[in-house]
């Protein structure tokens, strides 16, 4: 008779096998404390240049048109000094570096690891730190995955197993850019590998384990964003849940045009050198920070306004349309930076907008425009990336927000929906096709040591 209770892949491996599958194992391990420790440094490096940012600022407000001048030379030195970098060491370190990630496991191999590490490191600083409208995440993605496949090579691990390693790195990455392990894990088979493999699985889990448990050590455990506690929404809300997702959608699709507009829109520049035309965009982003200087940078700290309430309708609207200019403008710089941090403050501006609207047209309804910020940044990520599952699991992650699991699933359902009927390709997916990096001159291959 036929066996009615197979045993697990995994317990009918040949002997050989385990022994592989365990030293993987184990080598993921070591590889997400690596990771860890590496991005978090950046993000410390991240916190530090936003308060020297912050303070020259207030400081150059007191020397008048001076030191405005000051504040935009140096907005456009560090932004082109961070796109020199990229063009000049490490071509595949711009933006947030995730096409690359996934061209890597799709066999496309180029780049040295070393000056990616090394050129998102210190360029994302810079360019982020100037108050470029960019998340830490993708650099955070990049630099995890390229040091997992250092890793995996100093281990003298085979050519599958540091593929394995490299996929887990950027969970990793993802895991500690926003204290969030299982929304790395996640993202790594939603979005960079789409399957479930065993191995990606078994090694990301472990590097995940390993980036969080080192990260906090630095970081300390607490979320990244503090809500205050919300109910457990009513039955009735679920339609508003949708037509949020469905509004999310189409500002989603608006986000993504915008970007690939942006970047083609610079590549029209050809006379002038992206150096150049860097620090255009950091001058003009000096500008936005002169004038207003809580609305650049990577946005944590809009988001974290946005949640606790402490804005005007009026005056999230008008950070709204300026955020989502600012982001489309500078990811066209091309300095490293990524697009999950912004995404976050429009889609929380964009909820709260809504919810507040729908509260005041279904006063019976008890709608906290609150949770509907929540909500939205679950939605809009959806509408971006099309990974749905990584962002209901970040936001929950990121605010704790545990209760808001139905909305969230009825708005990513329609912000999934929406674009994919306007044929408007995920945002990555675009990346790598209308945008392919090239390696730089003298570069060696990540198959090659």
């Amino acid at each position: 008779m036929p066996r009615m209770n197979p045993q697990p892949e995994a317990e009918t491996l040949p002997e050989g096998e385990r022994g592989g599958l365990v030293a993987l194992a184990s080598w993921s391990l070591v590889a997400g404390v690596a990771s860890g420790f590496l991005t978090a440094v950046f993000r410390l490096a991240l916190e530090w240049a936003d308060r020297l940012r912050d303070a020259a600022l207030i400081r150059a407000h007191g020397d008048g048109i001076f030191g405005l001048a000051a504040i935009l030379g140096i907005a456009a030195t560090a932004t082109g000094l961070a796109a020199g970098m990229v063009r000049k060491f490490a071509p595949q370190a711009t933006g947030s570096g995730i096409p690359h990630v996934e061209a890597q496991l799709g066999g496309k191999w180029s780049g040295n690891p070393l000056r990616i590490i090394l050129v998102k490191l210190f360029g994302g600083v810079l360019a982020i730190g100037t108050g470029l409208a960019l998340g830490r995440e993708g650099p955070s993605v990049q630099m995890g995955a390229s040091l997992a496949h250092l890793v995996g090579k100093a281990g003298r691990r085979h050519e599958e197993e540091c593929e394995a390693l490299l996929a887990a790195g950027a969970g990793a990455g993802l895991a500690t850019a926003f204290n969030a392990p299982v929304a790395g894990a996640v993202f790594v088979l939603e979005e960079l590998v789409r399957r479930f493999d065993m191995r990606i699985t078994i090694a990301t889990l472990g590097a995940s384990t390993g980036a969080i448990g080192a990260a906090r050590l630095l970081l300390g455990q607490a979320p990244d964003f503090t809500v205050p506690p919300l109910a457990f929404p009513a039955q009735g809300t679920i339609p508003v849940g949708i037509a949020l997702g469905a509004a999310a959608g189409l500002i989603g699709a608006a986000y993504n045009r915008a970007i690939l507009g942006a970047l083609r829109a610079t590549e029209r520049l050809v006379p002038f050198p992206v150096e150049l035309r860097a620090a255009a965009i950091g001058a003009a982003v000096g500008l936005v920070g002169w004038l207003a200087p809580g609305m650049v940078g990577g946005g944590d700290a809009i988001t974290q306004r946005v949640l606790g309430g402490t804005n005007t309708l009026s005056f999230v609207g008008l950070a709204f349309l300026l955020r989502f200019a600012l982001g489309a403008i500078s990811y066209a710089a091309r300095t490293p930076g990524g697009l999950f941090a912004p995404m976050l403050v429009l889609g929380s501006q964009s909820g709260l907008i809504f919810g507040t609207l729908a509260a005041g047209l279904f006063p019976g309804a008890h709608i906290n425009p609150t949770a509907y910020a929540v909500v939205g940044m679950a939605a809009l990520f959806t509408a971006v990336v099309r990974a749905p599952v990584t962002g209901i699991i970040l936001v929950i992650e990121l605010t704790g927000c545990f209760t808001l699991l139905l909305p969230m699933l009825g708005a990513c359902f329609a912000a999934m929906l929406v674009p994919t009927l306007l044929h408007n390709p995920p945002i990555y997916d675009s990346l790598r096709e209308d945008h392919p990096v090239e390696p730089a001159p003298g570069s060696r291959s990540l198959r090659t040591d």
